[in-house]
Order: structure tokens, then C-alpha cells, then sequence
């Protein structure tokens, strides 16, 4: 299911196949080189949000998946979108989520892509092995992976494709006792810093999700999980 900035486009005119042998043809009209679109008209295409859900299979879960998650593949999506970069450029990543969803999460991520939000990089946990530590070293934004909830022994929102993680380094999980568990993103713990990536109250990402009834780790008393949003707030 394409989702896209814009139509796709039809063919237009004769269609030479079926030109009769009795029939007249115009002749073509002469015309210049071929004009290449400017500078700004390639800007303008590639800064289009578009976005595409696909159906997934165990085999495009291979580290993710495994018998006995809560759901089966068949409930899962691909949603293949673009996404700002912290480079100030527009990216193509990929999200893997709960069908229910994907929709919805479509029209989140279009309203942070004309935000301009940036996101360093969106790539199903598959590419880290299904390692949750490794993805967030990377700062990677993913959304299912079937594993347990942090100090928990509860299926987490993950593992239903209901959960996404944003930006995890610009907005860690801090402990009630305030340790974050990845070096680099220790200076994170500072919320009031203005970085580019990081999440505040009320801004434009936590509304975005809001909108659709998902809730935001960074609202948790005690714990804060500033990168994680869910259909359940948990």
C-alpha cells in the first residue's frame, strides 16, 4: 500500500501498438535538449514524505521473531517511509510494526517529517541481531521486537509492534536512580538540553502521538524512558 506526497502518474497519448495502417500520424515537432530540473526542483522531490506498508514474514524476522512472541508475522507491517536525518537531509528507513497501528504511525511520522524532527537513522532491531543494547548504540529509532520488558518479566509493547523508540541516545532510558546505561548518551540525562533529536514535554513529537492515544515514557514517575512511546503508555 503506497502512501505518497503525491498521485501516481497515468499514460497519456496514442499508444503506438494500436495505430492503424490507414491512419495519419503527425509528425513529430522538433524540439530542444532536454532540460534538467534545477537545483531547487530536486530539493523540493526529495523532501517529499512518503511512506509504503508491507506485509512482513518470519523471514524478514529472522532475529526479532520467534515461536511463542504474542503475535505471528501475519500481524506485523513493514512501514518503508522517509524521515529526516540529523545531516539535515531526508533518508529512507524502516519501521517494523503492529498492523492495527500502521496506519496511524503513517500519519505520526508525516507530521515529524514536516516538522523536520530528525531521526539519525530507522532500521528494524534485525540489523543488530534483535539486540536492543547494540540498536540503541547505533541510535537507532525501531519499534518490534519480541523481548521481555526492561526489569521485567512481562512481554514488553515491543514485542506486539505497539512500541516505538526514538532517537534512543538523545533520549535514554535513566533508572530511578538516574543511570543510563550507554556512555555516550549519559549527557542526555540533561533535559534541558536543546539538542537536535531530543524529545521534550509537550513538543511536537510527544503531541504527534499523542494524537493517536499512544503515551511517553518521559511522563513515568521514577523511571524515565524519554526515547519510548506506546499504545499503553507503558
Amino acid at each position: 500500500m503506497a502512501l505518497g506526497g503525491a498521485p501516481a502518474g497515468c499514460g497519456g497519448g496514442e499508444d503506438p501498438d494500436r495505430t492503424g495502417a490507414g491512419e495519419s500520424v503527425s509528425p513529430p515537432t522538433a524540439s530542444g535538449p532536454a532540460v534538467p530540473p534545477s537545483p531547487d526542483q530536486d530539493d523540493r522531490q526529495a523532501a517529499r514524505f512518503t511512506a509504503d506498508i508491507k506485509k512482513v514474514t518470519a523471514a524478514d524476522l529472522r532475529h526479532s521473531w520467534r515461536e511463542g512472541c504474542p503475535v505471528p508475522p501475519s500481524r506485523l507491517r513493514a512501514i518503508d517511509m522517509t524521515h529526516w536525518g540529523m545531516d539535515g537531509k531526508v533518508h529512507h528507513g524502516r519501521l517494523i510494526v503492529n498492523a492495527s497501528a500502521a496506519e496511524d504511525l503513517v500519519g505520526v511520522f508525516r507530521k515529524l517529517f514536516d516538522q523536520k524532527y530528525p531521526i539519525e537513522r530507522m532500521e528494524p532491531v534485525d540489523k543488530y541481531r534483535g539486540s536492543d543494547f547494540d540498536s540503541i548504540e547505533a541510535n537507532n529509532t525501531s519499534a518490534f521486537n519480541c523481548r521481555q520488558a526492561t526489569g521485567s518479566g512481562n512481554w514488553s509493547q515491543h514485542a506486539y509492534g505497539l512500541a516505538i523508540d526514538i532517537n534512543p541516545c538523545q533520549n535514554p532510558y535513566v533508572s530511578a536512580s538516574g543511570h543510563v546505561a550507554h556512555k555516550d548518551c549519559v549527557k542526555f540525562k540533561d533535559r534541558s538540553r536543546k539538542d537536535p533529536g531530543v524529545i521534550h514535554k509537550g513538543d511536537a513529537v510527544v503531541k504527534a502521538f499523542a494524537a493517536i492515544g499512544w503515551g511517553w515514557g518521559g511522563d513515568w514517575t521514577g523511571t524515565k524512558d524519554y526515547q519510548h512511546f506506546s499504545s499503553t503508555g507503558r
